[in-house]
């Protein structure tokens, strides 16, 4: 409270506080009313999904979150809308087919780094997120897809993803 109303209180000489302020803030309350302002103004950059980074999994098969390992198919500095990567499974649902640990294909369909679109627009998401892959045929192993999904996807070759999704975006 007193951070939030210290600009104010700080501009003439007199002040509600009695004395704390008299032209500048004090040091308790100029490094609090910093500290909110840098927490209120940090922006968030958006990158590509590159080794480490935390994806939740948006299909049935029992995965809740990945952990990426590498980019497939995807551009130097890492993967994008519609690429593979090769991921590690971090958290699992009870009763799922993918174990805790297992390493497995998956594909982005939603990623929070934006990108272009032929008609001048862009598509960004809140979060990053995949499908896993089978071993066996390229299609998805769960049999649901959650979420939008975009159709940049269909030029990437993954029209089983699209059929199984709710919503494109």
């Amino acid at each position: 409270m007193a951070a939030a109303l210290a600009p104010k209180l700080s501009r003439g000489t007199k002040s509600l506080l009695g004395g704390l302020t008299s032209g500048n803030s004090s040091g308790i309350l100029k490094s609090s009313y910093e500290m909110i302002n840098s927490r209120l103004f940090v922006q968030q950059h958006r990158t590509f999904i590159q080794m480490g980074t935390k994806l939740t999994v948006v299909d049935n098969s029992g995965a809740k979150v990945i952990e990426c390992i590498q980019a497939i198919k995807a551009d130097k500095y890492g993967a994008r809308l519609g690429d593979t990567i090769v991921a590690s499974v971090k958290e699992v649902r009870p009763g799922g087919k993918v174990e805790k640990g297992k390493v497995v294909r998956a594909v982005v369909v939603r990623a929070a780094m934006p990108r272009g679109r032929c008609d001048g627009s862009e598509v960004r998401f809140d979060d990053n997120a995949a499908v896993i892959l089978d071993d066996k045929n390229d299609g998805p192993r769960g049999t649901r897809v959650f979420g939008p999904v975009p159709h940049e996807l269909r030029k990437k070759k993954h029209l089983k993803i699209l059929t199984l999704a709710q919503h494109l975006a």
